[in-house]
């Protein structure tokens, strides 16, 4: 299904799933949310978030303080930021989110 959403065959994707799921297949996912894919990253609305306060300076401990959530869902959330940006380090991320205008959120 991931296939046909790349190709942008949302509706053929969203018929495999519903088929998958009326069969009993668990576990089957229904895609991006439309405001992810509307981003030029693809980051989600919480990814977002922890990559704002990523670009402040603000470390992982502090980030799930301040989200009230666990330093290892934060620690998921940064890799996961990491990788859909190409870049390798929080400075680097907070400078593509500059120049893809995410940081202007």
């Amino acid at each position: 299904m991931t296939q046909l959403q790349d190709l942008g065959a949302a509706r053929a994707a969203a018929r495999v799933a519903r088929t998958l799921r009326e069969r009993g297949v668990r576990g089957v996912q229904s895609g991006p949310r439309t405001s992810t894919r509307s981003n030029p990253a693809g980051l989600t609305a919480r990814e977002l978030d922890v990559l704002a306060l990523v670009s402040e300076g603000l470390r992982n401990r502090e980030i799930a303080a301040q989200l009230f959530l666990s330093k290892k869902t934060v620690d998921h959330h940064v890799s996961a930021i990491l990788r859909k940006l190409g870049v390798e380090t929080r400075g680097q991320a907070a400078a593509e989110a500059a120049r893809l205008g995410l940081d202007e959120r």
